[in-house]
C-alpha cells in the first residue's frame, strides 16, 4: 500500500465525478484500509454486449488505474450472466438477447483491451456467472424479496416507457438486483459507473445492506460525448472511438468531433493542462488532442507519424503516404464494383450514392494538379494510373497492369 494522505486519495476519487455518495464513507473506507494495510475493493462491471472498449468506457478505467497505483485492487465483473438480460439503463426499447456464443466471443477481448489501462497484477478478472450458475430458487427469491416494485420503478426510463406504453420485460425490471448482488458476492467497497449506471449502482448498496454487508461506496463519472457531438459514445450509435482501432482511423475520427466537445475529451481521457490548451488555436489543439490519444493506445512514434501524416494530407493537400491498391488490367474500371470489392463501401448502393452525390473526385497519378469530379458508374483510368478521393477522408489508388 501507499501511504498517501487521505486528502490527497480522496482528491483522485473526486477527480471529475459527478456523483460521490459518500464522501465520509469513502474517507472512512480509506483510513481503515491504511490502518490495516489492506487494499480497497474497487468494483467496476462490464457486460459484453459487444466486442470493443472504447474511449467512453476509458473514462472509468483511467480513474480506477490511478487508484491502483496507490494500491488498492480492482475487481472486473465481466457479466457473461447479466449480459443475458442487458442492462436497460437509458435504454428506450428492449435489448435483444445475445446467445452464449456471442456473450463469450465479446468476452474474451475486454480483458485484453482492459489491460491497456488497468495494472494487470492489480486486477482480479471475475465472471459473474459463477455465482448465479450455483444460485437455487430459494436464494434467487430472496434476492428479490430485498426490493420493492415501487423503488424499481422510480427510475426515470423505466417510468418513461411506463407512460410511453412501451414494453419493459420482467427481466428488465430484476436487473439491478442482479448486478447488485455482484456486489455483496465480492465485498465491494467502492462501485464505480456512468451517470446512466447510478440507479444500479445504489441498488448494489441497498442489497450488500439487505445481506448486513457495509454499503458500498458509489462514484459515478460523466458519460462521454461521442464524435456526432449529441449522443453519448456507442457502438450501437456508430459515434465511438474503439481503443483496438488503427491509428490511422483513431487520428482522424478524433480530428472529426465538433470543437465544442473537445474540451471534455481533454478533462476526461488526457492529462494535458487545459488552461495550456486553451491558449490554442481549435484546430491545433484539436491536433495535439488526436496525437495525445493516438500515443495513448499505439505508441509516441505512430502518434508522430499520424500527426505528420494527416497534416500532409488535410493542410497540405497532399496525397497519402500509404493508401489501399486496386491493380486493373483494363482501361475503363466500373466504380461501384471496384468500392464494394476493396471495402470502401459498406454496399453498393452506398457506392452508387456517393456517385450520384458527387462525393468521389479522380486524381491523375502523373499530374496531382489534375482533378476530376466523377459522375458516372465506368470511368477510364490514365496510362499511369490514379487515385480516387472518396469523400473527405478516404483514398484508394488504382494502377494499370
Amino acid at each position: 500500500m501507499v501511504n498517501l494522505d487521505i486528502s490527497c486519495q480522496i482528491d483522485i476519487v473526486k477527480e471529475n465525478a459527478v456523483d460521490v455518495i459518500s464522501q465520509e464513507e469513502i474517507i472512512d473506507k480509506l483510513k481503515k484500509s491504511l490502518k490495516d494495510k489492506k487494499p480497497l475493493k474497487l468494483k467496476i462491471g462490464f457486460d459484453p454486449t459487444a466486442r470493443d472498449i472504447h474511449l467512453g468506457h476509458t473514462v472509468i478505467l483511467r480513474k480506477l488505474r490511478k487508484l491502483q497505483d496507490l494500491g488498492h485492487i480492482v475487481y472486473f465483473i465481466i457479466g457473461d450472466f447479466t449480459a443475458k438480460i442487458g442492462d436497460p439503463s437509458g435504454r428506450t426499447i428492449l435489448r435483444p438477447i445475445l446467445s452464449d456464443k456471442e456473450i463469450s466471443d465479446n468476452a474474451l477481448t475486454y480483458t485484453e483491451q482492459a489491460f491497456k489501462i488497468l495494472d494487470k497484477k492489480k486486477t482480479k478478472i471475475i465472471y459473474n456467472s459463477i455465482w448465479y450458475k450455483n444460485m437455487n430458487l430459494s436464494q434467487f427469491l430472496s434476492l428479490l424479496s430485498s426490493y420493492t416494485i415501487a423503488r424499481i420503478l422510480e427510475r426515470d426510463d423505466f417510468s418513461q416507457r411506463m407512460k410511453e406504453g412501451k414494453p419493459l420485460s420482467m427481466l428488465e425490471v430484476v436487473y439491478p438486483l442482479i448486478q447488485g448482488y455482484d456486489s455483496c458476492k465480492m465485498e465491494a467497497d467502492i462501485e464505480f459507473g456512468g451517470t446512466d449506471q447510478k440507479f444500479n449502482l445504489l441498488v448494489g448498496r441497498n442489497t450488500q445492506q439487505t445481506f448486513n454487508q457495509p454499503p458500498q461506496a458509489v462514484v459515478t463519472m460523466p458519460l462521454l460525448v461521442g464524435l456526432d457531438g449529441k449522443n453519448k459514445m456507442s457502438k450501437s450509435l456508430n459515434n465511438y472511438v474503439g481503443i483496438t482501432e488503427s491509428s490511422k482511423n483513431m487520428f482522424g475520427k478524433i480530428m472529426s468531433i465538433p470543437d465544442n466537445i473537445m474540451w471534455d475529451y481533454f478533462r476526461l481521457l488526457t492529462e494535458v493542462d487545459l488552461d495550456d490548451v486553451k491558449k490554442m488555436h481549435p484546430k491545433e489543439a484539436k491536433m495535439l488532442l488526436a496525437h495525445t490519444i493516438v500515443l495513448q493506445y499505439h505508441s509516441p512514434k505512430i502518434g508522430d507519424r499520424e500527426k505528420e501524416e494527416f497534416q500532409r494530407v488535410f493542410s497540405n493537400k497532399e496525397l497519402p503516404a500509404q493508401m489501399p491498391v486496386y491493380k486493373s488490367d483494363n482501361v475503363q474500371i466500373n466504380l461501384i464494383d471496384v468500392l464494394f470489392s476493396m471495402k470502401v463501401v459498406a454496399s453498393r448502393n452506398e457506392a452508387r450514392r456517393i456517385i450520384t452525390q458527387g462525393g468521389i473526385s479522380l486524381i491523375d497519378v502523373d499530374d496531382s494538379s489534375c482533378v476530376k469530379g466523377v459522375s458516372e458508374q465506368v470511368v477510364d483510368i490514365p496510362a499511369k494510373g490514379a487515385v480516387l478521393k472518396i469523400g473527405k477522408k478516404k483514398f484508394l489508388k488504382i494502377v494499370r497492369l
